[in-house]
């Protein structure tokens, strides 16, 4: 299982500890990060900044300094949380194109590296998973704010205006 402190972005990669200490820290992120509500997981954050912030001074800065970014997809609705949890879905789109450009070893042109792209994108794209809870793309496009993962009554009722 990854710990879930590698779940953090990118930013704070210099920042983090070894994994051979990440092994000492409990599992508290995953409270953090499973909470059912936005304050939850601010309590969650508070608890481990004061249970582990003098031990892993690196862990603890990293997550006070990305703590907005890591909580956004509490703004969105809940049906989508488990792909915005993601630690990285972009990797995995482009992990077929890179094996395939990688096994070349630059021996195509700009013009035929554009079209392998482009087809191997479009044959991974078969294989990806559909959107859970699609039908909330036209209210999150429309700009009806969600709380917690639950779209608010006050944007519902502007939108029924």
């Amino acid at each position: 299982m990854i710990h879930p402190i590698l779940l953090t972005p990118k930013s704070c990669e210099e920042d983090r500890p070894p994994i051979r200490i990440l092994r000492g820290v409990p599992l508290a992120p995953l409270t953090i990060h499973h909470a059912e509500t936005k304050a939850a997981a601010q309590a969650a954050i508070n608890v481990f900044k004061e249970k582990y912030g003098i031990k892993y001074v690196p862990a603890v800065a990293c997550l006070a300094k990305d703590e907005e970014a890591l909580l956004a997809f509490y703004d969105f609705p809940a049906e989508h949380w488990d792909h915005l949890r993601t630690s990285n879905p972009i990797e995995s789109v482009f992990a077929t194109v890179r094996h395939r450009t990688v096994r070349t070893k630059g021996a195509l042109s700009q013009k035929t590296v554009k079209i392998m792209v482009f087809t191997l994108i479009r044959a991974a794209s078969k294989t990806w998973r559909k959107l859970k809870g699609a039908n909330q793309l036209p209210l999150l496009i429309e700009g009806v704010k969600f709380v917690d993962g639950v779209a608010s009554s006050d944007a519902r009722e502007n939108r029924a205006a």
